[in-house]
């Protein structure tokens, strides 16, 4: 690696992948003439989050994109949302991505996201769930809101150690899991968790949308090597939500404050060009919507997106665009998926594709990249930065 005064702008389009309906997914069938006509001259390919085959979450898709392998840093989904949300969070911590939900009078599971409550609604609750439980044990616990239906717990005491089941059972019309542990060390911390979910449920008793808590992602916080350490790069991200923020902080970048629009997140991008060399602008709604199974939704926020957006991030002068997924979420599944992301990396330096003018799927999948692991991304940006030397004699 070496310094050096080139800039890199990596844009993830959350959940970009797809899976056609009527022949076309939902990339292939948004009208985007301004990613067109930008693929044109860039190279293409398609990029495998973790293996073949293997559906990722969120966390190892992200963290592949940023050049580590999600294999080797195992990251537990509590400790990017504690980062996120602004935790100062302890080597000894336990931190839990939690959702508030709805449970029916028979036990089940009616709604895992109350709703989608709003966010104020959301502090409200965590307010009366801090104040209603305060310890349990020894343990202290720190409870902050995020988005919507998702909140942060983090369990602070000795003697905590990951190695945890999940209470969300990911579905609809099932009873909440019982968080159970998965190696004697972590029984404590087992204990602790099923004692926060039903005093929470005391609490939460009368709400008629989130009435109930579910706990996700169990895990102590991993040490990781900063961007700056690996990469000698100044790195900073923009992005709302706060998983994205909290893995972006993992890997050492500087988090910028920025408002809820797509619009503010590009003018954040301006407003500090000169004070970074790698931006990573994150854009989640495209995942949402695959997740909520609207595929015409999920066309329209990839429409607007090379309508308002796109221009500006052209204009900018970044001397490498990279636009891309972390995973794909196929409208059609209503879920992440293992289907490769759709890759386009634009510099001076590209050898552009033979005959493919438009930026889907099929077209990446004739693209000169080929088939790559995204975690071979990063490598590509360096160089196409002039950030990597030549290896050896």
């Amino acid at each position: 690696m070496t310094e050096g005064d080139t800039k890199i702008l990596l844009v993830v389009l959350d959940g970009l992948g797809g899976v056609p309906r009527n022949n076309k997914t939902e990339l292939e069938a948004a009208w985007v003439p301004n990613l067109d006509r930008l693929a044109a001259k860039s190279s293409l390919g398609l990029s495998v989050p973790v293996d073949v085959g293997i559906t990722p979450g969120s966390g190892p898709a992200h963290l592949a994109l940023f050049g580590y392998d999600p294999i080797h840093y195992l990251v537990g989904r509590g400790v990017v949302e504690a980062l996120g949300v602004g935790l100062d969070i302890k080597p000894g911590d336990l931190c839990a991505r939690a959702n508030f939900a709805n449970v029916g009078p028979d036990g089940k599971v009616r709604d895992r996201r109350a709703g989608r409550i709003p966010t104020e609604v959301c502090a409200e609750l965590c307010g009366r769930l801090r104040k209603g439980i305060g310890r349990i044990e020894d343990v202290e616990l720190l409870i902050e809101p995020g988005k919507e239906h998702r909140f942060v717990v983090v369990f602070r005491g000795r003697g905590l150690e990951e190695g945890l089941t999940d209470s969300d059972p990911l579905h609809e019309g099932v009873a909440p899991l019982e968080v159970r542990p998965l190696r004697s060390e972590a029984a404590k911390s087992s204990r602790v968790a099923n004692a926060f979910i039903k005093q929470s449920a005391k609490i939460l008793a009368e709400e008629k949308q989130a009435n109930y808590v579910l706990l996700r992602g169990l895990a102590r916080p991993p040490v990781i090597p900063t961007m700056h350490e690996r990469y000698k790069l100044n790195p900073a991200c923009i992005a709302v939500y706060p998983m994205y923020r909290g893995l972006a902080k993992l890997v050492g970048m500087e988090v910028l404050e920025t408002g809820e629009t797509w619009d503010s997140e590009v003018a954040t991008v301006q407003k500090h060009f000169s004070d970074f060399d790698f931006f990573y602008l994150h854009f989640k709604e495209t995942d949402r919507a695959g997740e909520d199974g609207d595929f015409d939704a999920k066309v329209e926020l990839i429409e607007k997106f090379d309508e308002e957006i796109m221009p500006h991030l052209t204009s900018m002068g970044f001397d490498v665009l990279c636009i891309t997924g972390d995973h794909s979420t196929p409208s059609v599944l209503k879920s992440h998926s293992w289907h490769a992301v759709p890759l386009l990396i634009s510099s001076r330096y590209v050898r552009p594709q033979v005959r493919i003018e438009e930026f889907g799927e099929r077209a990446c999948a004739r693209g000169n990249l080929g088939y790559l692991r995204a975690r071979q991304v990063m490598n590509l940006l360096l160089a196409h930065g002039l950030r990597l030397k030549k290896f050896g004699a």
